[in-house]
Protein backbone atom coordinates (compact mmCIF):
# COMPACT_ATOMS: atom_id res chain seq x y z
CA UNK A 1 0.00 0.00 0.00
CA UNK A 2 1.27 3.52 -0.80
CA UNK A 3 1.21 6.67 0.99
CA UNK A 4 -1.66 8.45 0.31
CA UNK A 5 -4.07 5.19 0.28
CA UNK A 6 -2.87 4.80 3.99
CA UNK A 7 -3.48 8.25 4.97
CA UNK A 8 -6.94 7.94 3.11
CA UNK A 9 -7.81 5.70 4.92
CA UNK A 10 -6.77 6.69 8.46
CA UNK A 11 -9.04 9.91 7.43
CA UNK A 12 -11.69 7.79 6.22
CA UNK A 13 -11.89 5.97 9.59
CA UNK A 14 -11.31 8.97 11.60
CA UNK A 15 -14.10 10.56 9.50
CA UNK A 16 -16.35 7.86 9.96
CA UNK A 17 -15.87 7.62 13.77
CA UNK A 18 -16.47 11.40 14.16
CA UNK A 19 -19.96 10.76 12.46
CA UNK A 20 -20.91 7.75 14.66
CA UNK A 21 -19.56 9.85 17.71
CA UNK A 22 -21.92 12.62 16.47
CA UNK A 23 -24.67 10.47 15.96
CA UNK A 24 -25.08 8.72 19.20
CA UNK A 25 -24.19 11.64 20.96
CA UNK A 26 -25.93 14.39 19.69
CA UNK A 27 -27.93 13.31 16.58
CA UNK A 28 -30.07 10.46 18.26
CA UNK A 29 -30.55 11.71 22.01
CA UNK A 30 -32.50 15.24 20.27
CA UNK A 31 -34.04 13.13 17.84
CA UNK A 32 -35.57 11.57 20.97
CA UNK A 33 -36.01 15.28 22.45
CA UNK A 34 -37.58 16.27 19.61
CA UNK A 35 -40.34 13.42 18.82
CA UNK A 36 -41.30 13.99 22.50
CA UNK A 37 -41.57 17.72 22.15
CA UNK A 38 -43.51 17.09 18.62
CA UNK A 39 -46.21 14.95 20.79
CA UNK A 40 -46.28 17.41 23.50
CA UNK A 41 -46.88 19.76 20.98
CA UNK A 42 -49.33 17.80 18.92
CA UNK A 43 -51.15 17.63 22.47
CA UNK A 44 -51.62 20.84 23.29
CA UNK A 45 -52.76 21.97 19.73
CA UNK A 46 -55.33 19.13 19.97
CA UNK A 47 -56.24 20.75 24.02
CA UNK A 48 -56.30 24.14 22.08
CA UNK A 49 -58.99 23.32 19.29
CA UNK A 50 -61.16 21.81 21.80
CA UNK A 51 -60.95 24.56 24.38
CA UNK A 52 -61.47 27.00 21.26
CA UNK A 53 -64.31 25.33 20.09
CA UNK A 54 -65.85 25.22 23.32
CA UNK A 55 -65.28 29.30 23.68
CA UNK A 56 -66.77 29.31 20.03
CA UNK A 57 -69.77 27.27 21.45
CA UNK A 58 -70.01 29.74 24.79
CA UNK A 59 -69.24 32.91 22.97
CA UNK A 60 -72.27 31.77 20.32
CA UNK A 61 -74.56 31.03 23.26
CA UNK A 62 -73.42 34.26 24.93
CA UNK A 63 -74.56 36.08 21.52
CA UNK A 64 -77.59 34.35 21.31
CA UNK A 65 -78.60 34.74 25.32
CA UNK A 66 -77.31 39.08 24.81
CA UNK A 67 -79.71 39.06 21.81
CA UNK A 68 -82.75 37.30 23.45
CA UNK A 69 -82.33 39.09 26.97
CA UNK A 70 -81.37 42.57 26.20
CA UNK A 71 -84.57 44.41 27.33
CA UNK A 72 -83.30 42.75 30.68
CA UNK A 73 -79.43 44.10 29.55
CA UNK A 74 -80.07 47.19 29.35
CA UNK A 75 -82.95 47.29 32.09
CA UNK A 76 -79.82 46.54 34.69
CA UNK A 77 -77.64 49.19 32.84
CA UNK A 78 -80.60 51.78 33.17
CA UNK A 79 -80.41 54.47 35.94
CA UNK A 80 -83.25 54.25 38.18
CA UNK A 81 -85.22 58.00 38.55
CA UNK A 82 -87.69 57.97 41.80
CA UNK A 83 -89.54 61.37 39.81
CA UNK A 84 -89.64 59.56 36.91
CA UNK A 85 -91.22 56.70 38.31
CA UNK A 86 -93.61 58.40 40.11
CA UNK A 87 -94.60 60.33 37.68
CA UNK A 88 -95.42 57.34 35.19
CA UNK A 89 -97.33 55.48 37.82
CA UNK A 90 -98.60 57.88 40.06
CA UNK A 91 -101.96 57.62 38.02
CA UNK A 92 -102.50 54.09 38.74
CA UNK A 93 -102.48 54.95 42.73
CA UNK A 94 -104.20 56.93 45.14
CA UNK A 95 -101.11 56.58 47.27
CA UNK A 96 -97.58 55.99 46.18
CA UNK A 97 -94.32 56.02 48.86
CA UNK A 98 -90.79 55.53 47.38
CA UNK A 99 -88.09 54.94 50.03
CA UNK A 100 -84.70 53.57 49.62
CA UNK A 101 -83.60 50.40 51.84
CA UNK A 102 -80.27 50.70 53.36
CA UNK A 103 -81.13 47.65 55.41
CA UNK A 104 -78.83 43.71 54.74
CA UNK A 105 -80.99 43.30 51.98
CA UNK A 106 -78.89 45.83 49.46
CA UNK A 107 -76.24 43.37 47.96
CA UNK A 108 -73.71 45.37 46.86
CA UNK A 109 -73.77 46.67 43.55
CA UNK A 110 -77.41 47.23 43.83
CA UNK A 111 -79.97 49.80 45.47
CA UNK A 112 -82.97 48.70 46.75
CA UNK A 113 -86.14 50.77 46.88
CA UNK A 114 -89.37 49.82 48.19
CA UNK A 115 -92.35 51.51 46.99
CA UNK A 116 -95.62 50.82 48.62
CA UNK A 117 -98.87 51.73 47.00
CA UNK A 118 -102.27 51.30 47.78
CA UNK A 119 -104.68 51.38 44.54
CA UNK A 120 -108.56 51.55 44.07
CA UNK A 121 -109.11 49.43 41.32
CA UNK A 122 -112.14 47.57 39.35
CA UNK A 123 -110.86 44.45 39.56
CA UNK A 124 -107.69 42.09 40.19
CA UNK A 125 -107.18 42.05 36.52
CA UNK A 126 -106.33 45.26 36.03
CA UNK A 127 -103.79 45.24 38.82
CA UNK A 128 -101.96 42.35 37.03
CA UNK A 129 -102.41 44.14 33.77
CA UNK A 130 -100.63 46.97 35.60
CA UNK A 131 -98.01 44.42 36.79
CA UNK A 132 -97.08 43.03 33.41
CA UNK A 133 -96.85 46.42 32.19
CA UNK A 134 -94.07 47.50 35.14
CA UNK A 135 -92.70 43.86 33.86
CA UNK A 136 -92.00 45.52 30.83
CA UNK A 137 -90.75 48.96 32.17
CA UNK A 138 -87.08 50.39 31.63
CA UNK A 139 -86.38 49.57 35.30
CA UNK A 140 -85.45 45.77 37.30
CA UNK A 141 -88.72 45.84 39.85
CA UNK A 142 -90.04 42.74 41.70
CA UNK A 143 -93.52 42.51 43.20
CA UNK A 144 -93.14 41.39 46.74
CA UNK A 145 -95.88 38.51 48.13
CA UNK A 146 -98.44 39.30 49.74
CA UNK A 147 -100.74 41.68 47.97
CA UNK A 148 -103.49 42.43 49.82
CA UNK A 149 -106.84 42.95 47.99
CA UNK A 150 -109.65 44.35 50.04
CA UNK A 151 -113.34 45.40 48.98
CA UNK A 152 -113.97 48.94 49.06
CA UNK A 153 -117.92 50.02 47.92
CA UNK A 154 -117.60 49.38 43.81
CA UNK A 155 -113.58 49.78 44.12
CA UNK A 156 -111.19 47.03 44.93
CA UNK A 157 -108.11 48.32 47.31
CA UNK A 158 -104.78 46.69 46.85
CA UNK A 159 -101.99 47.37 48.71
CA UNK A 160 -98.07 45.37 48.33
CA UNK A 161 -94.78 46.70 47.92
CA UNK A 162 -91.92 46.34 44.91
CA UNK A 163 -88.42 46.51 45.17
CA UNK A 164 -86.84 48.10 42.48
CA UNK A 165 -83.19 46.79 41.59
CA UNK A 166 -80.83 49.80 40.57
CA UNK A 167 -76.95 49.20 39.72
CA UNK A 168 -75.23 51.30 41.51
CA UNK A 169 -72.67 51.17 38.60
CA UNK A 170 -74.84 52.35 36.13
CA UNK A 171 -75.21 55.83 35.49
CA UNK A 172 -76.44 58.20 38.34
CA UNK A 173 -80.14 59.19 39.33
CA UNK A 174 -81.17 62.12 36.49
Amino acid sequence: MNRQTLYILILSFILLLGVLFFSFFFLIPKGKEYRLLRLEAKKEFQQLELTQNRHDIVFNRLKELQAQNRHTISAFDTPFNTERFERLYKKEFTDLYLTEVTTFETNGTFKVYEVNATSKITSPESFYTFVDGVNKSEWIIGVNFPIHFERDGDKIRSSFTMKVHNNEDGKQEK
